[in-house]
C-alpha cells in the first residue's frame, strides 16, 4: 500500500531516541507519504518544528496538551504563535483539549488552556487537533462555541458523539484501536462517519494495531488500521488510504 497519511504522530517521543533517523528515513519506502507531528508541551513544540524542517514529508503542530494545564509559562501563547508564524511547516495547533481520565485534574485550568489556544487558532486561521478523554460533554460544548476547523483525534466516543462533532464541521481520526477485540464502540462510531470526514492515525509510539499490539508503533503500521476501517466501510484498503490522505490534506490545508 502507498499514499499513507499518518495524521497524528509523536516522533520526538523518547521511545524513538535509539533509531529515530533510521526509522524516519525508511517510512517513505513503506508507503508513507505524509506525517503530522502533534505537540504536548513547549519542548515538544520546538522539537517537532525542528524535525519537520529536517524531513520533507513531515509537518508539525504546536500546542499544549491538557495534561500540562496549570504548568505552562505565562508567555506560552506567544511562543506557540511565533512557532507557527516562523516555521512554514508548522501548520496546525495541537494537540489541545480536555482530559478528565486521571484523578487530580483541574477542570477549570484545562478549560482555560483549551479556550485560549482555540482563540489563538482562530486568530491565526490554522486547524486544530483536539484531544478529548472522558470529557465529551465539556469538549462538545466548547467546540460548538468556538467552531474551529480541525480534527478530534484518537476518537473514543460514541456514534452519537461522532455525529455531534460532524455537525460542527470537523474531521474524526481513528487509531489502531479499531483492530482490538473489544472495539465495538469505535467501530460503531466509524460507521457513523462519512468517508469525506475520516482520517486515520497511529498516535505512535502508542496504540499499535493488531498484529503489532504491545510493540512500539510507527506510521507503517497504519496499513492494519486501514484494512480494518476499509472492511467496515466495504471498500479496499488502498481506496480507504487514498481517501483519508485526501481528507488529511484538506484538514491541514495542504496543497496537492
Amino acid at each position: 500500500m502507498n499514499n499513507i497519511f499518518d495524521t497524528h504522530a509523536h516522533y520526538t517521543d523518547p521511545a524513538f531516541d535509539g533509531d529515530r533517523e533510521e526509522l524516519l528515513a525508511s517510512l517513505p519506502g513503506k508507503g508513507v507519504r505524509l506525517v503530522m507531528l502533534a505537540s504536548s508541551s513547549m519542548e515538544d513544540t520546538a522539537a517537532n518544528s525542528a524535525l519537520a524542517k529536517e524531513w520533507d514529508y513531515i509537518y508539525a503542530a504546536a500546542g499544549i496538551h491538557p495534561e500540562n494545564a496549570g504548568n505552562v509559562p505565562a508567555d506560552y501563547l506567544k511562543t506557540v504563535e511565533e512557532t507557527i508564524l516562523q516555521n512554514e511547516k508548522t501548520i496546525a495547533l495541537g494537540e489541545i483539549g480536555l482530559d478528565y481520565h486521571y484523578e487530580g485534574y483541574d477542570r477549570q485550568e484545562q478549560i482555560k488552556l483549551f479556550e485560549e489556544q482555540l482563540d489563538l487558532a482562530k486568530r491565526l486561521d490554522v486547524p486544530v487537533i483536539i484531544h478529548s478523554r472522558d470529557a465529551s460533554e465539556d469538549t462538545l460544548a466548547i467546540l460548538r462555541d468556538h467552531r474551529p476547523h480541525g480534527v478530534v483525534h484518537c476518537f473514543g466516543g460514541s456514534a452519537e458523539t461522532a455525529q455531534e462533532v460532524l455537525k460542527i464541521g470537523m474531521y474524526i481520526g481513528f487509531t489502531g484501536v479499531l483492530t482490538f477485540k473489544n472495539a465495538k464502540k469505535p467501530i460503531r462510531a466509524l460507521e457513523a462517519v462519512p468517508m469525506d470526514r475520516l482520517v486515520i492515525e497511529t498516535d505512535c509510539p502508542y496504540m499499535a494495531p493488531v498484529p503489532y499490539r504491545g510493540t512500539r508503533c510507527d506510521s507503517s503500521m497504519l496499513t492494519s488500521t486501514a484494512a480494518k476501517a476499509a472492511e467496515v466501510k466495504g471498500i479496499s484498503a488502498q481506496e480507504l488510504i487514498d481517501q483519508t490522505c485526501r481528507n488529511g490534506m484538506a484538514l491541514y490545508r495542504m496543497n496537492g
